[in-house]
Protein backbone atom coordinates (compact mmCIF):
# COMPACT_ATOMS: atom_id res chain seq x y z
CA UNK A 1 0.00 0.00 0.00
CA UNK A 2 2.52 2.77 0.84
CA UNK A 3 4.21 1.92 -2.78
CA UNK A 4 0.32 2.20 -4.34
CA UNK A 5 0.11 5.33 -2.58
CA UNK A 6 3.21 6.97 -4.30
CA UNK A 7 0.87 6.46 -7.55
CA UNK A 8 -1.41 9.07 -6.69
CA UNK A 9 -0.90 12.55 -8.88
CA UNK A 10 -2.32 14.52 -5.49
CA UNK A 11 0.45 13.28 -3.74
CA UNK A 12 3.22 15.02 -5.92
CA UNK A 13 2.44 17.89 -3.60
CA UNK A 14 0.23 20.27 -6.21
CA UNK A 15 -3.36 21.21 -5.17
CA UNK A 16 -5.86 19.18 -6.13
CA UNK A 17 -9.77 20.42 -5.57
CA UNK A 18 -12.59 18.08 -5.09
CA UNK A 19 -16.41 18.52 -5.38
CA UNK A 20 -18.22 19.84 -2.05
CA UNK A 21 -21.80 18.55 -0.70
CA UNK A 22 -23.33 16.54 -3.28
CA UNK A 23 -26.32 15.69 -1.70
CA UNK A 24 -27.14 18.57 -0.20
CA UNK A 25 -26.70 20.50 -4.21
CA UNK A 26 -28.48 17.89 -5.22
CA UNK A 27 -31.63 18.27 -2.87
CA UNK A 28 -31.34 22.26 -2.05
CA UNK A 29 -30.57 23.56 -5.60
CA UNK A 30 -31.49 20.85 -8.19
CA UNK A 31 -34.95 19.82 -6.56
CA UNK A 32 -34.14 16.32 -6.61
CA UNK A 33 -35.65 14.34 -4.15
CA UNK A 34 -32.69 11.71 -2.24
CA UNK A 35 -34.59 9.20 -0.27
CA UNK A 36 -32.06 8.43 2.29
CA UNK A 37 -29.65 11.30 1.08
CA UNK A 38 -28.64 8.39 -1.50
CA UNK A 39 -27.14 9.70 -5.03
CA UNK A 40 -26.15 6.25 -6.11
CA UNK A 41 -29.50 5.45 -7.67
CA UNK A 42 -29.66 8.48 -9.79
CA UNK A 43 -26.85 6.07 -11.76
CA UNK A 44 -29.92 3.74 -12.42
CA UNK A 45 -31.48 6.97 -15.24
CA UNK A 46 -30.62 8.99 -17.99
CA UNK A 47 -32.02 11.65 -16.02
CA UNK A 48 -30.14 11.13 -12.86
CA UNK A 49 -27.11 10.71 -14.90
CA UNK A 50 -27.63 14.05 -16.41
CA UNK A 51 -27.81 15.40 -13.15
CA UNK A 52 -24.52 13.97 -12.01
CA UNK A 53 -23.07 15.02 -15.00
CA UNK A 54 -24.21 18.64 -14.34
CA UNK A 55 -22.74 18.39 -11.14
CA UNK A 56 -19.52 17.19 -11.73
CA UNK A 57 -19.14 19.93 -14.16
CA UNK A 58 -19.42 22.30 -12.46
CA UNK A 59 -16.83 21.90 -10.07
CA UNK A 60 -14.44 20.00 -12.62
CA UNK A 61 -14.70 23.77 -14.20
CA UNK A 62 -13.61 25.69 -11.16
CA UNK A 63 -10.46 23.08 -10.88
CA UNK A 64 -9.79 23.60 -14.85
CA UNK A 65 -10.19 27.48 -14.64
CA UNK A 66 -7.61 27.79 -11.64
CA UNK A 67 -5.05 25.54 -13.00
CA UNK A 68 -5.80 22.79 -10.10
CA UNK A 69 -6.31 18.95 -10.24
CA UNK A 70 -9.45 17.66 -9.60
CA UNK A 71 -10.43 14.17 -7.94
CA UNK A 72 -13.67 12.88 -9.07
CA UNK A 73 -15.74 11.09 -6.22
CA UNK A 74 -18.33 8.90 -7.04
CA UNK A 75 -21.57 9.37 -6.57
CA UNK A 76 -21.63 6.19 -4.33
CA UNK A 77 -21.49 7.24 -0.60
CA UNK A 78 -24.56 5.17 -0.01
CA UNK A 79 -23.78 2.44 -2.07
CA UNK A 80 -23.28 -0.51 0.68
CA UNK A 81 -25.60 -3.79 0.66
CA UNK A 82 -27.15 -1.81 4.10
CA UNK A 83 -28.76 1.30 2.66
CA UNK A 84 -29.16 -0.80 -0.91
CA UNK A 85 -31.51 -3.16 0.54
CA UNK A 86 -33.78 -0.21 2.04
CA UNK A 87 -33.72 1.37 -0.82
CA UNK A 88 -34.92 -2.15 -2.70
CA UNK A 89 -31.58 -2.28 -4.87
CA UNK A 90 -30.41 -5.91 -4.67
CA UNK A 91 -26.38 -6.78 -4.34
CA UNK A 92 -26.38 -7.41 -8.48
CA UNK A 93 -27.45 -3.62 -9.55
CA UNK A 94 -25.92 -2.28 -6.27
CA UNK A 95 -22.63 -3.69 -7.92
CA UNK A 96 -23.66 -2.52 -11.49
CA UNK A 97 -24.32 1.13 -10.12
CA UNK A 98 -21.09 1.29 -8.58
CA UNK A 99 -19.09 0.39 -11.23
CA UNK A 100 -21.02 2.43 -13.42
CA UNK A 101 -20.51 5.42 -11.34
CA UNK A 102 -16.81 5.26 -11.84
CA UNK A 103 -17.67 4.99 -16.01
CA UNK A 104 -19.52 8.24 -15.72
CA UNK A 105 -16.42 9.65 -14.38
CA UNK A 106 -14.03 8.49 -16.95
CA UNK A 107 -16.56 9.76 -19.18
CA UNK A 108 -16.65 13.17 -18.08
CA UNK A 109 -12.77 13.36 -17.60
CA UNK A 110 -12.54 13.59 -21.31
CA UNK A 111 -14.22 16.37 -21.39
CA UNK A 112 -11.77 18.34 -19.66
CA UNK A 113 -8.41 16.71 -21.55
CA UNK A 114 -5.96 19.50 -19.80
CA UNK A 115 -7.32 18.71 -16.33
CA UNK A 116 -4.78 16.46 -14.07
CA UNK A 117 -7.63 14.42 -12.47
CA UNK A 118 -8.18 11.18 -10.13
CA UNK A 119 -10.98 9.16 -10.21
CA UNK A 120 -12.23 8.06 -6.25
CA UNK A 121 -14.67 5.21 -5.31
CA UNK A 122 -16.67 6.79 -2.54
CA UNK A 123 -17.32 4.62 0.51
CA UNK A 124 -19.47 5.89 3.34
CA UNK A 125 -20.65 4.37 6.81
CA UNK A 126 -22.30 1.33 7.42
CA UNK A 127 -24.77 3.35 9.77
CA UNK A 128 -25.13 7.16 10.10
CA UNK A 129 -22.63 9.56 9.56
CA UNK A 130 -22.62 11.13 12.60
CA UNK A 131 -23.66 8.74 15.33
CA UNK A 132 -21.19 5.91 15.85
CA UNK A 133 -24.63 3.25 17.20
CA UNK A 134 -23.22 -0.30 17.03
CA UNK A 135 -19.36 0.15 16.20
CA UNK A 136 -18.08 -2.89 13.93
CA UNK A 137 -15.04 -5.05 14.54
CA UNK A 138 -12.24 -4.50 12.05
CA UNK A 139 -13.32 -7.90 10.49
CA UNK A 140 -17.05 -7.49 9.88
CA UNK A 141 -16.51 -4.07 9.12
CA UNK A 142 -13.41 -5.54 6.03
CA UNK A 143 -16.07 -8.15 5.02
CA UNK A 144 -19.06 -5.78 4.47
CA UNK A 145 -16.92 -2.88 2.54
CA UNK A 146 -15.03 -5.34 0.46
CA UNK A 147 -18.30 -6.09 -1.65
CA UNK A 148 -17.94 -2.51 -2.66
CA UNK A 149 -14.78 -2.30 -2.65
CA UNK A 150 -14.39 -5.50 -4.88
CA UNK A 151 -16.89 -3.63 -7.26
CA UNK A 152 -14.11 -0.61 -7.49
CA UNK A 153 -11.65 -3.16 -8.16
CA UNK A 154 -12.82 -4.31 -11.74
CA UNK A 155 -13.02 -0.28 -12.75
CA UNK A 156 -10.49 2.56 -13.82
CA UNK A 157 -10.77 3.78 -10.06
CA UNK A 158 -7.64 5.13 -8.97
CA UNK A 159 -7.78 5.06 -5.11
CA UNK A 160 -11.20 4.27 -3.03
CA UNK A 161 -12.35 7.14 -0.62
CA UNK A 162 -14.08 6.37 2.79
CA UNK A 163 -16.02 9.69 3.66
CA UNK A 164 -17.61 10.24 7.27
CA UNK A 165 -16.19 7.25 9.13
CA UNK A 166 -16.93 8.09 12.48
CA UNK A 167 -15.38 4.99 14.36
CA UNK A 168 -11.84 3.51 14.44
CA UNK A 169 -12.68 -0.14 13.69
CA UNK A 170 -14.61 0.61 10.75
CA UNK A 171 -11.82 2.39 9.41
CA UNK A 172 -9.57 -0.32 9.79
CA UNK A 173 -11.57 -2.65 8.09
CA UNK A 174 -12.00 -0.47 5.29
CA UNK A 175 -8.67 -0.32 4.78
CA UNK A 176 -7.84 -3.60 5.19
CA UNK A 177 -10.24 -4.75 2.39
CA UNK A 178 -8.72 -2.05 0.06
CA UNK A 179 -5.21 -3.87 0.88
CA UNK A 180 -6.87 -7.10 0.03
CA UNK A 181 -8.17 -5.84 -3.34
CA UNK A 182 -5.03 -3.67 -4.11
CA UNK A 183 -6.15 -0.40 -4.21
CA UNK A 184 -5.14 2.99 -2.67
CA UNK A 185 -7.65 4.03 0.22
CA UNK A 186 -8.35 7.50 1.81
CA UNK A 187 -10.22 8.06 5.47
CA UNK A 188 -11.50 10.68 6.19
CA UNK A 189 -13.19 11.05 9.57
CA UNK A 190 -16.35 12.84 10.67
CA UNK A 191 -15.69 14.99 13.33
CA UNK A 192 -17.56 16.92 15.99
CA UNK A 193 -17.34 20.29 17.89
CA UNK A 194 -14.76 19.69 19.80
CA UNK A 195 -12.37 18.19 17.05
CA UNK A 196 -13.08 14.46 18.89
CA UNK A 197 -14.33 11.79 16.63
CA UNK A 198 -18.48 11.42 17.63
CA UNK A 199 -16.99 7.88 19.51
CA UNK A 200 -15.68 10.68 21.74
CA UNK A 201 -11.37 9.15 20.43
CA UNK A 202 -8.96 12.18 20.11
CA UNK A 203 -8.79 12.70 16.26
CA UNK A 204 -4.75 11.78 16.77
CA UNK A 205 -5.57 8.92 18.77
CA UNK A 206 -7.70 7.82 16.19
CA UNK A 207 -5.01 8.29 12.90
CA UNK A 208 -2.29 6.66 15.30
CA UNK A 209 -4.63 3.50 15.84
CA UNK A 210 -5.50 2.98 12.00
CA UNK A 211 -2.18 3.61 11.07
CA UNK A 212 -0.59 0.99 13.77
CA UNK A 213 -3.18 -1.75 12.69
CA UNK A 214 -3.34 -1.33 8.96
CA UNK A 215 1.23 -0.89 8.54
CA UNK A 216 0.10 2.84 7.63
CA UNK A 217 -2.43 1.48 5.30
CA UNK A 218 -4.10 4.67 4.16
CA UNK A 219 -2.36 6.76 1.25
CA UNK A 220 -3.38 9.99 3.36
CA UNK A 221 -6.11 10.72 6.33
CA UNK A 222 -8.76 13.44 5.49
CA UNK A 223 -11.30 15.29 8.18
CA UNK A 224 -15.51 16.00 6.65
CA UNK A 225 -18.18 17.05 8.19
CA UNK A 226 -17.30 20.24 10.24
CA UNK A 227 -16.64 23.73 10.03
CA UNK A 228 -12.85 24.84 10.31
CA UNK A 229 -13.22 26.35 13.55
CA UNK A 230 -14.18 22.46 14.95
CA UNK A 231 -10.76 21.42 14.44
CA UNK A 232 -8.66 24.36 13.36
CA UNK A 233 -7.52 24.48 16.84
CA UNK A 234 -7.18 20.51 17.71
CA UNK A 235 -4.89 20.51 14.13
CA UNK A 236 -2.67 23.77 15.52
CA UNK A 237 -2.23 21.96 18.99
CA UNK A 238 -1.55 18.26 16.97
CA UNK A 239 1.94 15.82 17.12
CA UNK A 240 3.22 14.64 14.40
CA UNK A 241 0.17 12.57 13.32
CA UNK A 242 -1.41 15.98 11.36
CA UNK A 243 1.29 15.35 8.90
CA UNK A 244 -1.11 12.22 7.95
CA UNK A 245 -3.78 14.69 7.28
CA UNK A 246 -3.61 15.65 3.95
CA UNK A 247 -7.42 16.92 2.85
CA UNK A 248 -10.04 18.91 4.07
CA UNK A 249 -13.70 18.26 2.98
CA UNK A 250 -15.09 21.08 5.95
CA UNK A 251 -19.17 22.19 6.07
CA UNK A 252 -20.23 26.07 4.96
CA UNK A 253 -22.17 25.81 8.32
CA UNK A 254 -21.02 25.97 12.14
CA UNK A 255 -23.75 24.09 13.16
CA UNK A 256 -23.55 20.45 15.17
CA UNK A 257 -24.65 17.12 13.72
CA UNK A 258 -27.50 17.57 15.72
CA UNK A 259 -28.39 21.02 14.76
CA UNK A 260 -27.66 20.10 10.86
CA UNK A 261 -30.10 16.95 11.18
CA UNK A 262 -33.05 19.46 12.85
CA UNK A 263 -32.27 22.09 9.91
CA UNK A 264 -35.26 22.31 7.41
CA UNK A 265 -33.43 24.95 5.26
CA UNK A 266 -29.25 24.45 3.67
CA UNK A 267 -27.22 26.38 6.07
CA UNK A 268 -24.56 27.25 2.96
CA UNK A 269 -22.46 29.94 4.76
CA UNK A 270 -20.19 31.92 3.36
CA UNK A 271 -18.37 31.01 0.28
CA UNK A 272 -15.06 33.80 0.60
CA UNK A 273 -15.02 32.97 4.13
CA UNK A 274 -14.44 29.03 3.35
CA UNK A 275 -11.88 30.15 1.30
CA UNK A 276 -10.11 32.42 3.83
CA UNK A 277 -10.72 29.33 6.22
CA UNK A 278 -8.96 27.07 4.20
CA UNK A 279 -6.28 29.48 3.49
CA UNK A 280 -5.76 29.73 7.21
CA UNK A 281 -5.44 25.98 7.90
CA UNK A 282 -3.21 25.71 4.64
CA UNK A 283 -0.64 28.27 6.40
CA UNK A 284 0.02 26.35 9.21
CA UNK A 285 -0.67 22.78 7.69
CA UNK A 286 1.46 22.62 3.63
CA UNK A 287 0.45 19.41 3.14
CA UNK A 288 -2.73 19.54 2.75
CA UNK A 289 -3.53 18.49 -1.13
CA UNK A 290 -7.20 17.88 -1.08
CA UNK A 291 -9.42 20.30 -0.70
CA UNK A 292 -13.40 20.09 -1.09
CA UNK A 293 -16.38 20.60 0.67
CA UNK A 294 -18.99 18.36 2.59
CA UNK A 295 -22.57 19.60 3.98
CA UNK A 296 -23.68 23.01 2.13
CA UNK A 297 -21.13 23.71 -0.29
CA UNK A 298 -20.78 23.82 -3.56
CA UNK A 299 -19.05 24.98 -6.82
CA UNK A 300 -19.15 28.80 -5.51
CA UNK A 301 -17.33 27.78 -2.71
CA UNK A 302 -14.48 25.36 -4.19
CA UNK A 303 -13.87 28.92 -6.09
CA UNK A 304 -13.12 30.36 -3.32
CA UNK A 305 -10.88 27.84 -1.80
CA UNK A 306 -8.76 28.16 -5.70
CA UNK A 307 -8.88 31.78 -5.30
CA UNK A 308 -7.18 32.08 -1.88
CA UNK A 309 -4.68 29.11 -2.12
CA UNK A 310 -3.56 31.25 -5.32
CA UNK A 311 -3.27 34.42 -3.26
CA UNK A 312 -1.44 32.27 -0.68
CA UNK A 313 1.06 30.44 -3.12
CA UNK A 314 1.91 33.83 -4.72
CA UNK A 315 2.18 35.93 -1.63
CA UNK A 316 4.33 33.28 -0.30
Amino acid sequence: MKELSKTLPQMSGDLFVTDGGIETTLIFDYGIDLPLFAAFPLLATEDGREALRRYYRSHASVAAAHGTGFVFESATWRASPDWAEKLDVGVDDLIALNQSSVSLMADMRTEFPGLKSVLSGCIGPRGDGYVPGQVMRPSEAEAYHAIQVSAFAETSADLVTAITINNTPEAIGIVRAAQGHGLPVVISFTVETDGRLPTGQPLGAAINEVDAKTDFGPAYFMLNCAHPDHFQETLRTGGEWRNRICGIRANASRLSHAELDEAEELDDGNPVETGRDYAELKSFMPQLVVLGGCCGTDHRHIEQVCLAAKKNLSAA
